[in-house]
């Protein structure tokens, strides 16, 4: 059994190695919160160790934004910090990779005005625009990868001491990462491999829409004209090298019509959004977008967030990930995206992935848009799927044949 820095030197490894796979002289961009200081240092080592040029590291503290919330003169919300983030943009032009460190406290924003956080976040959204663009283009590598702050696992584990949830917490991203394995890397090539053949079972029936059926849910879903579907892993526009952005993933991919949606979905799990909870919802479309949003706990916040601008009303992503993935199985709630969203099937509000698109890299955003790409400051996933969802595939000529049943793979 490998011991717990064991453990956490395999994340590290993981990260690099498979994550944004980086290159010898290549540099890397790495932020994460003041807590991950240790495998932040594990990172930088083995960065070195692989034969990169630098490491830029920026260390962030999530309460300076709820201090911000709480006490910033009205008039200062909508202010961001562009200058940094047109030092981001020009370290990734030029090649860097990213790397994101996320473990963050789904209720930190919970004393706060949802309207003054919307606010805030609407700004920054706007800021970093020229940096999610190249995320979202997969212009460079990058990736995500998680570490069990307190407050999260005090979140997720609420019944125990905090030192018992913290290490419960860490044996749950150890195990979603396969970090407690002997042959990590070995591991993911596996995985990765698997994802590909449902990924080219689904590009080779060319469905133009999906029907979704589950509690709450009955939903046409149109595909993107040129939509492709991807899984984990990805591929640089800027050099032709392989990455996977998320860390654990377990699914599969494309671009919905953003014109073509029409009827009710329900969430399965709930949505830990910008530091406040949704939970219970139900959205219903219309032409694609959100014409009625309902929720038991967060509505205001989940007003707000449909209010950013015109596409996050509009979806940008549909995801399939089977029920017995390992992350559903385990029973637990992370209130955290990256790894309920590969517990469960999810849509996502906002911008859509270019890689989701033929040729997505190359097209004009206009002409990618009369396919029906999704354009939008935002992009937040949300959790539909459970052991009782249905899909259907529509083929060119209206045939409907089933993807899943009972949340597992029909084909």
């Amino acid at each position: 059994m490998l011991t717990f820095d064991q453990k956490l030197d395999n994340l590290a490894t993981l990260a690099l190695r498979v994550g944004v796979n980086l290159q010898p002289g290549q540099r890397l961009v790495l932020g994460g919160p003041v807590e991950a200081l240790d495998l932040m240092r594990r990172i930088v080592e083995q960065a070195y160790d692989l034969g990169a040029a630098h490491v830029a590291v920026d260390i962030n503290d999530e309460r300076m934004g709820l201090i911000r919330a709480l006490h910033a003169g009205d008039d200062t919300l909508d202010v961001a910090d562009e200058e940094r983030v047109a030092m981001t943009k020009a370290k990734l032009e030029r090649g860097d990779a990213l790397l994101r460190i996320a473990g963050s406290d789904p209720d930190l924003m919970a004393p706060a005005d949802p309207t003054r956080v919307a606010r805030m976040t609407r700004a920054a959204s706007v800021a970093h625009r020229p940096v999610g663009d190249l995320v979202q283009r997969a212009f460079m590598q990058w990736s995500i990868i998680a570490f069990a702050t307190p407050a999260w696992a005090r979140k997720a584990f609420p019944d125990v001491p905090e030192d018992e949830a913290v290490a419960k917490l860490w044996d749950a991203i150890f195990a979603a990462t396969r970090a407690d394995l002997d042959d990590p890397v070995g591991a993911w090539q596996a995985h990765l491999a698997t994802l590909r053949q449902a990924n080219d079972h689904l590009n080779a029936r060319a469905y133009r829409a999906l029907h979704l059926r589950a509690p709450g849910t009955d939903l046409r879903l149109g595909l993107a004209d040129s939509h492709v579907w991807e899984s984990g892993g990805t591929v640089a526009e800027s050099n032709g090298v392989g990455f996977v952005a998320n860390m654990p993933t377990e699914e599969v991919f494309t671009a919905p019509h953003a014109r073509r949606v029409d009827g009710v979905i329900a969430s399965s799990k709930p949505l830990s959004y910008q530091g406040q909870l949704i939970d219970r919802f139900q959205l219903t479309f219309e032409g694609g977008a959100v014409v009625a949003a309902k929720a038991e706990r967060g509505q205001a916040a989940l007003d707000k967030l449909l209010e950013i601008d015109e596409g996050a009303r509009r979806l940008g992503e549909i995801a399939l990930v089977p029920h017995e993935s390992p992350i559903s199985q385990s029973g637990l709630l992370f209130y955290n995206t990256l790894f309920d969203e590969n517990a469960a099937c999810h849509v996502a509000l906002g911008r859509a992935y270019e890689v989701t698109m033929r040729d997505g890299a190359k097209r004009p955003l206009e002409e990618l848009q009369r396919d029906g790409f999704n354009q939008s400051f935002t992009h937040v996933d949300f959790m539909f799927g459970s052991g009782e969802l249905d899909v259907d595939g529509e083929l060119p000529d209206g045939t409907l044949e089933p993807v899943m049943r009972g949340g597992a793979w029909a084909f």
